[in-house]
């Protein structure tokens, strides 16, 4: 399994990055977490659009669900040219989808998340928590045929239940949108202390640090959580990939 971070800005891209976007891909298999502003563009670095599996949306804010419209229109269109053999669907977290604004049902089939239940992508198994956020919110957790799993938590304030999701992740995507300073200034977002605790508490392999403030200086997110876990830990930028 491979992850490739496409976008990993919080609130808006700074210039010539995107939001939250992030790129998996195993055996056969490529999927898309989140599809915030930018990200589409960004994406074709990495894959043509027409080898796109799935797109799993963590909730509908517009830095995590701003260009999945966009990515509709290239479905009809590379359908159109032949190139696009199958609908792509789409998986989202949130109320009353109905009311969302796909146009194409024929190229685009629209699912809800629902956490009950998992959804199977080829070889990759797709489970799901709600978090704690202003709107519905899911983390998603992918999962191998061996076992082996990624973690990644959409937006979320701490919460003891996306803790026991976590556990024992191989990876660990956690957003970190605030300085430990800042603890209680913004609901259902993490400061980089309570993300380096989440990861200690879930006994995580790995943790990466994503969803950034366009503020502050961003290596002190990763000092503030390595005071509360011990394991390696990386700031998310454009590009960045981990594969196990």
């Amino acid at each position: 399994m491979e992850l490739t971070v496409i976008g990993y800005w919080g609130a808006y891209p700074a210039k010539n990055e995107a939001t939250s976007g992030y790129l998996l891909r195993h055996a056969d298999s490529a999927v898309l977490l989140d599809c915030g502003s930018g990200v589409l563009s960004r994406l074709q670095n990495e894959i043509n659009l027409e080898q796109l599996d799935a797109v799993f949306i963590t909730h509908t804010h517009a830095d995590h669900f701003a260009d999945v419209y966009a990515l509709e229109f290239s479905a009809l269109v590379l359908t159109q040219l032949g190139k696009r053999t199958r609908p792509l669907d789409v998986y989202i977290y949130g109320e009353n989808l109905a009311s969302l604004n796909f146009a194409y049902p024929d190229y685009v089939h629209v699912h809800p998340i629902e956490p009950a239940r998992t959804v199977n992508v080829g070889e990759l198994m797709f489970s799901f928590s709600e978090t704690v956020h202003e709107v519905p919110c899911c983390a998603i957790k992918a999962t191998t045929r061996e076992g082996a799993n990624l973690i990644y938590s959409g937006d979320t304030g701490y919460c003891s239940s996306f803790i026991e999701f976590a556990e024992n992740a191989d990876l660990l995507v956690l957003e970190c949108s605030l300085y430990d300073v800042q603890k209680g200034v913004l609901d259902g977002h993490l400061t980089a202390g309570e993300a380096g605790e989440i990861a200690r508490l879930a006994n995580a392999g790995y943790l990466i640090l994503t969803h950034f403030p366009h503020y502050g200086d961003q290596r002190q997110l990763a000092m503030e959580a390595a005071r509360n876990y011990s394991g390696p830990i990386e700031l998310a930028y454009s590009g960045l990939k981990w594969s196990f």
